[in-house]
């Protein structure tokens, strides 16, 4: 299958491919939008690459995703934007279910602190390297991940105090 890259996304793929060979796994589009998945170990390279050659200086959002697989499990994906080219990729790395790590990429976008942090405490991937990695949602203590696809539904009794339900009497 052939893909239908515009011109500046076109010298993206290029250059990423020309760069970081093997390292680049995967070039695919869905939805209209481009997906690159690279290598785990090569994300603070790629990424220094896609900023400051490439021009893509601003990152909108880094998110996790369960696969459910039992081979590389999770997925964290970092939205990327070139306002100089209007073009914007999805970069993703995947990580194994036991121990998921994954290097910070703080160093290159500072942007990415708080939603590797949300990643972090969402699903459990641990960013090394971060400059701050703590729950955000969640008290420190809790040993859930709510965004793994086996958390229950309906959550765990017990493992977080709610509020009371009942009016104060006065």
């Amino acid at each position: 299958m052939s893909l239908k890259l515009t011109e500046s996304l076109q010298k993206t793929v290029d250059s990423l491919s020309q760069t970081f060979g093997e390292k680049v796994i995967e070039v695919y589009q869905s939805s209209g939008d481009t997906f690159i998945w690279v290598d785990t170990d090569s994300i603070i390279e790629i990424s220094a690459h896609l900023k400051n050659e490439l021009h893509y200086i601003y990152l909108s959002d880094v998110f996790g995703i369960d696969r459910y697989t039992s081979e590389e499990r999770f997925e964290v994906v970092y939205n990327l934007l070139s306002l100089r080219d209007q073009t914007r990729v999805f970069i993703k790395v995947r990580c194994e279910e036991e121990n998921p790590e994954v290097d910070s990429v703080t160093s290159i976008w500072p942007a990415a602190s708080w939603p590797e942090r949300e990643v972090y405490d969402m699903f459990g991937v641990t960013f090394r390297n971060h400059p701050d990695l703590r729950r955000i949602f969640l008290p420190e203590d809790f040993q859930y991940y709510p965004l793994r696809k086996e958390f229950p539904l309906l959550g765990i009794p017990g493992s977080i105090e709610l509020p009371s339900t009942t009016p104060d009497s006065e």
